[in-house]
Parts: C-alpha cells; sequence; structure tokens
C-alpha cells in the first residue's frame, strides 16, 4: 500500500522513525509529504532529518491507500495550512494513523465529531470539545483509524497500523 505521511518542522523523532520504518519493512511505500518539496525538516529532538518528496501542492490524495500523521510539533503547523487539512479530510474513508499531537491536524479537518480516539493528554481536551469520545489508552481502534498517546505507545500504534493496512483499506470503514 502507499502510505502519505504528512510532516513539517518539529516532528517527533519516533513518532516518526518507528512507524515508518517498520511500514516500509513490511513492504509499504511512504511517500513524505510537505508544504514545500525537497525541504529537509529536522525533528524536535534533533535525531532526525527528513526531506519531503513532495511539496503539498504536488500531492493528490487519490494516489495513497492511508494517511499517517507523526506527532510533535508538526501537526499544529500542517493544520494553519488549507491545502494540508483538505488533504487529510480527503482520507476521511481511508485508514489514517495519528499519534500524540497528530489527531490536531484530524481535528482542523473536522474528522474526529463520533470518533472514539486518544492522543496526548493536552490534545484529548481538544478532541472532547470536537466532538470525539476520548480515551486513555495505549492505541485505540476506531474502524479506519488508529490513535495514540506517546512516543512509550509506538510498538501499539504501529502493531495496530501494520494490522489495518494488513486487513485492507476499507476494513474499518
Amino acid at each position: 500500500m502507499r502510505i502519505a505521511c504528512v510532516l513539517a518542522e518539529g516532528f517527533e523523532d519516533s513518532e516518526f522513525r518507528k512507524p515508518y520504518d517498520a511500514f516500509k519493512k513490511a513492504g509499504h511505500e511512504v511517500a513524505i509529504i510537505g508544504i514545500e518539496r525537497g525541504k529537509t525538516l529536522t525533528g524536535e529532538r534533533g535525531k532526525e532529518k527528513v526531506t519531503t518528496e513532495l511539496g503539498i501542492d504536488g500531492a493528490r490524495p487519490d494516489d495513497y491507500d492511508a494517511l499517517f500523521i507523526p506527532g510533535g510539533y508538526s501537526p499544529d503547523k500542517l493544520r494553519a495550512d488549507d491545502r494540508m487539512v483538505a488533504f487529510a479530510r480527503a482520507f476521511e474513508e481511508r485508514p489514517i494513523f495519528a499519534v500524540c499531537h497528530g489527531p490536531q491536524l484530524l481535528l482542523t479537518a473536522g474528522l474526529v465529531r463520533g470518533r472514539t480516539m486518544t492522543a496526548w493528554k493536552t490534545v484529548q481536551g481538544d478532541l472532547r470539545c470536537g466532538g470525539a469520545d476520548v480515551v486513555d489508552r495505549e492505541v485505540v481502534v476506531d474502524r479506519n483509524l488508529v490513535t495514540s498517546r506517546k512516543p512509550e505507545d509506538l510498538d501499539a500504534f504501529t502493531r495496530e497500523s501494520l494490522r489495518l493496512l494488513s486487513e485492507g483499506a476499507t476494513a474499518y470503514v
């Protein structure tokens, strides 16, 4: 499957790297999409440097089977760009994997109402205000949506994301 990974400066290093590597190892293609093509982005902790393969203007949601949103400061920056919000919204019926602050982009895209989700503690209140049923667990799967709270949850997040991919793009829709 083809996975769109949306990133901006200040992403949480491990929340990008661990799932990204697992997706690639499982045979999935992962494209790094940012605001601009060819921009080098540095993780929040400075451990990861990633160059965007596509800018949002060159990315088409129909080219991808799933959306991956790592946390850190990246999702807050992404949701300030209407093009990124529209891109995320286009995945409403396809697998979406969002960890930590990742659900901020989904909140802005209007994709959280009525969904059971988790996120970083400070984002949980925002999700409740947006109409989500928020639970404090390491991973939550609600149909096509997989969410987790923090780097310590990445094993469960990655496991459930890979499971959803293996069951097919419409398994939980």
